[in-house]
């Protein structure tokens, strides 16, 4: 039996071929796909400060396991190792139980999920965002591994690395939305504004959340 550690030792294989543009990376696309979880990561952190300052410093522990599930996934997809996949797998289940410990409104626990309905425009919208992009990434994870011989055939099966740079969008607008939510139900006596970094007029920005007066451009 090889070691966890060794050269796909790992039984998950993706579509994307191994070893073509490196001896030392089992899979090039679907490694480096995964840099936007190291760029989104830190910009959250900046993004969300002042809200974290006022609701949970836990928010950039939020953030710091987005950037780990990203090293994890570089090393699983780098080596298709064992151990890499347990290190991949476990790293989101850590940013899950972070996100979950954090946002879910204690006055709706546990129906939270069924009975969170708003009017705000602005949640609307962030959440029927962050449901596109997720929508679209689950579809980019289940065709790479549901239809990759025809993704061979047409000599593209980057799907899997098009689910990373998908997931990395889908991160800051889902944290966004649970932050919005929160707000309502934690933070009552906060002014809470939706803003999108880097301008509001923007068609396509990151979003977050800004508290109070401190109105500003970033």
């Amino acid at each position: 039996m090889p070691s966890i550690f060794a050269y796909q030792s790992s039984e998950v294989d993706w579509c994307e071929g191994n070893f073509q543009h490196s001896a030392l990376v089992a899979e090039f696309y679907n490694t480096f796909s995964n840099v936007t979880f190291f760029i989104f990561g830190p910009l959250m952190m900046f993004l969300m400060h002042p809200y974290a300052q006022k609701r949970t410093r836990f928010t950039y522990v939020t953030c710091m396991l987005f950037m780990v599930i990203g090293m994890f996934s570089m090393y699983f997809h780098m080596t298709l190792s064992f151990l890499g996949q347990l290190l991949d797998e476990i790293s989101i289940l850590w940013f899950l139980a972070s996100g979950y410990s954090i946002w879910l409104p204690r006055c709706y626990f546990p129906a939270f999920v069924n009975r969170s309905r708003t009017s705000n425009k602005d949640i609307q919208h962030v959440i029927k965002v962050s449901v596109v992009f997720w929508l679209l990434a689950i579809t980019s994870w289940i065709s790479d591994r549901v239809l990759c011989s025809f993704w061979q055939r047409i000599h593209f099966p980057y799907l899997h690395s098009i689910w990373h740079v998908l997931i990395s969008f889908t991160f800051p607008y889902i944290m966004v939305t649970m932050a919005m939510v929160d707000a309502r139900y934690e933070m009552t006596k906060e002014t809470v504004r939706l803003r999108y970094w880097p301008r509001d007029s923007w068609p396509v920005g990151l979003p977050y959340v800004e508290l109070g007066e401190d109105a500003k451009d970033c």
